[in-house]
């Protein structure tokens, strides 16, 4: 009566999300015969149909869930309204991320079967994708399980099957498999939650890796011909254990349907495998040379990687009482301690503080573990592995430096810069090394895509160098850098509440800082060209799909259109825009969920053939495309949490506004962003991460900063 014109969605075998108003549905109810019946499973209803939400409330026993910490456009789904007919149901699965659940039955009846952890039910298979651990069941719905397979399920004493009546609760303990068929038309309410118990097993599950994942849901059949006692004495087992001889490379299927040809429906093997669902067993098949950062994510992860660094340094901060069992949690998760380690060595060797209990997690979402201590700041650059990193790290000295040498007035709105060097993690020992991003440290020399013709002094690894390299593997050496901690917050963790005015004000901020970038002068390309070539760049100033005399790693310049002339900065350019231009689709991907994936199909669409139209181009009389200008310096990652700003805190002895916060009302109107007479609550102080610095067409991003604030609004 009060829902009837609410829409809610529906579940259905395929993966197309559909909705249907409820006195639609219960149209549908009444009339169906189908074998597989539409079901509401709707984990919106709380957002749609609030008044349902004041209809119940959480049972005492299962109030505590550690995902309250998260803002409710950041927590996973958790809770579902489940409505549906006989003969509709949910087939065998283990819930997400190893979540524990709750059902409350509120009228008709539910069948319910349950098996326990590391073993697998009949006619189940799993697939466990290699590459990043993404887990996918096969399994005959609820109605053929409980009539065909009914004979196969009822051999093991492991198989719990009871029915559910109206006002019964359920719970289902974290790690056990589930199926559910309505014996009649049903309406229920069921809400998954993280708490104590379970928390260490959800960080486990979220870890990256496909071994662990295999044997959390399929016990040591993942691992064929292993027995505890081989996980105890090598934990390092060959991951090709989990092959089958006709399985592909990228997938994992583990086989456990019964046999039938055996003469009886028993798998000796599950029945009697010694499986343990401890944390502390699991945790041995964790593959301990990966790490969290440089991991493809799991795309059936419940939350996004960003999101799982934010909740656990959300957990930190909120409660404090546990830090012991959410320090166990990040362990598995993101590897805190292998990242604490590096951050230790590298405050004793500056003489730093210590990291404080508060300090021991890294901090933000980025992409890179990023570590407050006291009033310092310590980034570890780790995203893409050793060679990207020494290139971002490089860059940003690079920047630096010629901020300094050319007084530029944006210096004043970068952190300071107070030290720069690498981690070295070999033979279970951590050392420093220091490094001011000018030549080619004994460390990096030795790694064949570092030139060895490259002159003795400079910036090999700086903005020049960056347009050609590829990505290679994690080697255990870290860059790392120390600046200097700003005041206040980012504006990530302000946006809601700014107003109008102090948005436009942060838009006059970046615009003027911007331009002050593009005024910039380019660093020479003199380290980035060996004694021999230097003869011959000069003369090569029109190229024609051949990169003769100019020197390069790994890029290709023979994407650059024939008959183009162009100034010598511009090839590494457009090599460096066809190459991301071939992995575009891919990389979006790995982004998961930000970006819809029939957006990122039809991307392609509009990524112009020619890259070089996107520039400021011309053709003259002869046919040939010339440039107007020279590139410039481009900040490629000016996000939200790349901000600094500062509060304008009112002279509490005078009741007036402090002289910053005047200068930049006053900037604000004379840019034509403040018409108000109200003063700023939070003024922009500092941009941050210069790490993915580029050379670009300077036009692009502003266009792109208009539209940004333009859709803010």
């Amino acid at each position: 009566m009060n829902c009837g014109d609410i829409a809610f969605r529906i579940s259905q075998m395929n993966s197309g999300k559909i909705t249907m108003k409820l006195k639609d549905y219960m149209s549908y109810m009444q009339l169906q015969h189908d074998e597989d019946p539409l079901y509401i499973f709707d984990e919106k209803y709380g957002e749609i149909a609030p008044t349902l939400l004041k209809d119940y409330t959480v049972p005492h026993l299962f109030r505590e869930d550690f995902f309250d910490v998260l803002d409710r456009d950041k927590r996973p789904p958790f809770r579902w309204l489940i409505i549906g007919p006989e003969r509709s149901g949910a087939s065998w699965h283990i819930d997400p991320a190893l979540t524990s659940a709750w059902n409350t039955l509120l009228s008709g009846r539910k069948r319910w079967a349950l098996y326990p952890p590391g073993r697998v039910p009949a006619g189940v298979t799993v697939h466990v994708n290699e590459e990043d651990g993404d887990v996918n069941i096969d399994s005959p719905s609820s109605l053929q399980l409980f009539c065909s397979y009914s004979g196969g399920l009822m051999y093991t004493h492991f198989l719990l099957i009871m029915t559910q009546l109206p006002g019964e609760t359920i719970f289902v303990p974290s790690g056990w498999w589930h199926c559910v068929l309505n014996l009649e038309t049903t309406i229920a309410v069921t809400q998954n939650f993280v708490n104590e118990t379970n928390f260490k097993f959800v960080c486990l599950d979220m870890a990256p890796g496909h071994r662990h994942k295999g044997v959390v849901r399929a016990g040591l059949l993942a691992v064929r011909g292993c027995t505890p006692s081989d996980v105890m004495n090598d934990a390092s087992l060959d991951t090709d254990q989990l092959n089958f001889p006709d399985m592909t490379r990228k997938e994992k299927r583990l086989r456990t349907q019964l046999k039938e040809d055996s003469g009886n429906n028993k798998n000796e093997f599950l029945e009697d495998q010694d499986f343990s669902y401890d944390i502390d067993f699991l945790s041995n098949f964790l593959e301990q040379d990966r790490d969290h950062y440089n991991s493809i994510w799991c795309s059936s992860n419940c939350i996004g990687q960003r999101e799982l660094r934010l909740w656990l340094h959300k957990l930190w901060v909120v409660k404090p009482e546990m830090r012991s069992l959410i320090w166990e949690g990040a362990c598995l998760a993101l590897n805190a301690k292998r990242w604490l380690e590096c951050v230790m060595e590298i405050c004793a060797s500056h003489n730093l503080p210590c990291p404080v209990d508060d300090e021991r997690l890294p901090v933000g979402t980025g992409s890179n573990p990023v570590y407050l201590i006291s009033g310092y700041v310590i980034k570890i650059y780790v995203e893409g592995g050793l060679e990207s990193s020494v290139h971002s790290l490089g860059s940003e000295l690079e920047f630096y430096t010629l901020l300094k040498e050319k007084s530029s007035p944006l210096i004043d709105n970068i952190p300071g810069v107070m030290a720069s060097g690498f981690v070295v993690h070999e033979n279970s020992f951590i050392r420093t090394v220091p490094w001011d991003g000018k030549g080619v440290p004994h460390e990096i020399s030795k790694f064949d895509w570092v030139n060895e013709n490259l002159a003795i002094d400079g910036f090999h690894f700086g903005v020049w160098s960056k347009q050609q390299f590829e990505l290679s593997a994690c080697t255990g050496i870290w860059p790392y850098l120390i600046t200097k901690r700003c005041k206040g917050d980012i504006f990530a963790n302000l946006r809601d509440e700014l107003p109008k005015e102090d948005i436009l004000n942060l838009a006059s901020f970046l615009g003027d800082k911007v331009r002050n970038l593009h005024l910039l002068p380019l660093p020479p390309m003199q380290s980035l060209i060996s004694p021999d070539d230097e003869g011959k760049v000069h003369q090569n100033r029109r190229l024609n799909g051949q990169d003769e005399g100019l020197p390069h790693a790994n890029a290709s310049i023979m994407a650059v259109p024939e008959c183009l002339t162009v100034p010598f900065e511009w090839p590494l350019f457009i090599a460096s825009m066809n190459r991301r231009k071939r992995d575009l689709l891919s990389r979006l991907a790995k982004w998961g969920d930000p970006i819809p994936g029939n957006l990122i199909n039809k991307l392609e669409e509009y990524v112009p053939h020619d890259l070089a139209m996107l520039l400021d181009v011309f053709k003259n009389k002869d046919g040939q495309y010339k440039f107007h200008g020279s590139p410039t310096w481009i900040h490629t990652d000016i996000m939200d949490d790349n901000i600094h700003m500062e509060p304008c805190v009112p002279n509490k002895s005078l009741g007036e506004i402090t002289p910053e916060a005047i200068v930049m009302m006053v900037n604000g109107a004379l840019n034509g962003c403040s018409q108000a007479k109200r003063p700023l609550k939070w003024h922009p102080t500092h941009i941050l991460d210069f790490s993915n610095l580029s050379i670009g067409e300077s036009s692009l991003p502003t266009s792109f900063f208009s539209s940004l604030f333009l859709t803010y609004f």
